[in-house]
C-alpha cells in the first residue's frame, strides 16, 4: 500500500513512457466492453481505464487510498472501494470484470478469482491482460531508468498459468491473443505493429501484452423451468420437404414451435406449407412469406416473429436431420455454449451431399474464420445455429457495428456472437443428399462474396 501510495503522488507531477500504451489498452477494451455495462475493475489505480467505458454503473477496486482520492476526484460518477483484492466482499453483480496489469501485482490469483465468483452472472465476462515475461528486462530496464511506473517485485504468469487458475477458481477461458508490439508513439509504425503486425505469425510471440477473455463455468439449475423452442425454417422451393418437417422435427423443451418464412418460391411451397399446418392441428406452427430477399433476411424475419427463448435455424431441405436439433437444444441449455454451430465436415456425408469445390471451400474459410474468430469453428455455413432469444437482440441491437452484409444470415450470428464475447461451440452431424429440390448455392458468386466477408470482419473484428 506505500509502495502504491508513492506511485499516486509520483504521477501527479511526472509523465511515464507507458501513457501511449495505456491509450492502446482503452482502444482495446472499448472494443472488448460495450458501452452502458455494469463494469467492476480490481486494481484501477486512478479510474482512467473504468471511465473511458462509459459504465452504467462503474465500480473500481484499488487498496491504495491515494490512487482511489484521485479516483474520486476525476470520475465522481464512478464508485470506487478501497479493499485488499484476496478479501474483496461486494453484494452485487456485474456484466464484466477486468483485471488490467493487476495479477502480476496479487500474492494469491487463486484467491482474488474466487473472491469475484460470487460477483458474476451466467452471461458474465471476465477481461485480463498480463504483461508477457519476455518484456520483463525491456521492462526493469525503464524503470531503471525512470521512465516508467517503479514496481514491486511481481509474479510472471504465462496465459496457460492464468487459464488454468480461472478454471481452478469457477471459470473458463473462451480465447487469449497478444496486443501491443510497440508500446512507443512512432508515427505510422506504431499502428503498422499494433493494429497488423502482433496479430500475425510470428511476431505476435513478440507481443506485450497477453489478453484471456474467461466466463464463469456452467452451473445446472434444477429448478429453471424449460424453454420454449422455436424453429425457424426459411423454405424457398422446398414444397416436397414440407410434410417431412411436421414428422420429424422432435418435440423439445416446453415445446416446439415450427416458425415457416416463404421465399417466394417458384413451386407452391407456401400453399403447401399451409395445407400442411391444417392436416396437423397439434402442431404449434406460423407460416409468413418474406417481403426481402436471400436467407439472412427470412431468418431475421422468423426470429422477430418466434415466441420461443431458445431460437433455432434448420434449413427446409433436411440436409440437416431434424432428429439432431435436440443435441443442439442440450449443448445451449446446459451451458456448453452460447451460440450453437452445426459442422458438417467432421463425419463423412452421403455422396453427393457436397460437391468437391464446395468441401475444399467450407474447410479453407473455417480455418481462416477461426484465426479471425479466436474461436475454433469448423463449418461457417451449415444452416443449422441455436442461440437464446436475449443473446440474438443483444446481436440485433449491436448490428450497426457490421452493418446489412450477410445474405446467408450465418456470419451475421457469427459474428454478432464473436463481437459479444458469446461462448461458441460445434455440433457435428451427419449432412444428408438432398430428396427434393436443388440447392440455392451459387458456388462461385458466393465463394466471392465469402472471401469479401473475410476482409470485411478482418477489419471489424481482428485488426482493431
Amino acid at each position: 500500500m506505500a509502495h502504491w501510495d508513492m506511485v499516486a503522488e509520483k504521477l501527479d507531477n511526472w509523465e511515464s513512457w507507458g501513457r501511449f500504451y495505456q491509450r492502446r489498452l482503452v482502444e482495446i477494451y472499448r472494443h472488448l466492453v460495450p458501452a452502458g455495462q455494469r463494469v467492476l475493475e480490481v486494481g484501477c489505480g486512478r479510474g482512467d481505464l473504468l471511465a473511458s467505458l462509459q459504465p452504467s454503473h462503474g465500480v473500481g477496486v484499488d487498496f491504495s487510498s491515494k490512487m482511489l482520492a484521485r479516483a474520486r476526484q476525476r470520475y465522481p460518477h464512478l464508485h470506487f472501494v478501497q479493499a485488499d483484492a484476496h478479501e474483496l466482499r461486494l453484494d452485487e453483480k456485474f456484466d464484466t470484470i477486468i483485471f488490467s496489469d493487476a495479477l502480476n501485482d496479487f500474492w494469491d490469483v487463486q484467491t482474488v478469482f474466487e473472491r469475484i465468483r460470487p460477483l458474476t452472472l451466467p452471461s458474465t465476462r471476465v477481461l485480463i491482460n498480463n504483461y508477457s515475461r519476455l518484456w520483463e528486462l525491456p521492462l526493469a530496464l525503464t524503470r531503471a531508468l525512470d521512465l516508467a511506473a517503479p514496481n514491486l517485485y511481481q509474479n510472471w504468469l504465462t496465459v496457460h498459468d492464468i487459464n488454468n487458475l480461472l478454471y481452478l477458481s469457477g471459470f473458463e477461458a473462451i480465447r487469449n491473443w497478444e496486443e501491443v508490439l510497440l508500446p512507443l508513439p512512432i508515427p505510422l509504425l506504431a499502428p503498422l505493429c499494433n493494429r497488423y503486425l502482433v496479430k500475425l505469425f510470428p511476431f505476435r510471440y513478440l507481443a506485450l501484452t497477453n489478453f484471456i477473455l474467461a466466463r464463469p463455468q456452467p452451473q445446472p439449475e434444477p429448478h429453471k423451468p424449460a424453454p420454449l423452442v422455436s424453429v425457424i425454417i426459411p423454405a424457398r422451393n422446398e414444397a416436397g420437404n414440407i410434410r417431412s418437417i411436421f414428422e420429424r422435427v422432435p418435440e423439445m423443451g416446453a415445446g416446439s414451435e415450427l416458425i415457416f418464412v416463404e421465399g417466394n418460391s417458384k413451386d407452391d411451397t407456401y400453399e403447401t406449407i399451409a395445407r400442411t399446418m391444417q392436416a396437423y392441428p397439434k402442431r404449434k406452427a406460423a407460416l409468413y412469406r418474406q417481403q426481402g430477399v436471400g436467407k439472412g433476411d427470412a431468418v431475421r424475419l422468423g426470429f422477430e416473429k418466434a415466441n420461443g427463448e431458445v431460437l433455432m435455424i434448420l434449413d427446409a431441405d433436411l440436409t440437416v436431420p431434424p432428429e439432431d436439433l435436440p443435441r443442439f437444444y442440450e449443448a445451449l441449455v446446459s451451458g456448453k455454449g452460447e451460440m450453437i454451430n452445426g459442422v458438417r465436415l467432421v463425419y463423412p456425408m452421403e455422396k453427393e451431399a457436397m460437391r468437391f469445390f464446395n468441401l475444399l471451400g467450407n474447410k479453407f474459410f473455417s480455418i481462416v474464420f477461426s484465426w479471425l474468430l479466436g474461436q475454433a469453428i469448423k463449418d461457417t455455413l451449415c444452416g443449422t445455429k441455436v442461440l437464446y432469444k436475449s443473446d440474438y437482440q443483444a446481436i440485433a441491437a449491436n448490428r450497426s457495428y457490421f452493418g446489412d452484409f450477410d445474405p446467408f444470415g450465418d456470419y451475421d450470428l457469427i459474428f454478432g456472437a464473436a463481437r459479444l464475447n458469446r461462448k461458441i461451440v460445434d455440433v457435428p452431424i451427419r449432412y444428408r443428399e438432398r430428396t427434393y429440390g436443388s440447392t440455392n448455392i451459387q458456388r462461385w458468386s458466393h465463394g466471392w462474396l465469402l472471401l469479401k466477408m473475410v476482409v470485411f470482419a478482418a477489419r471489424r473484428l481482428k485488426f482493431i
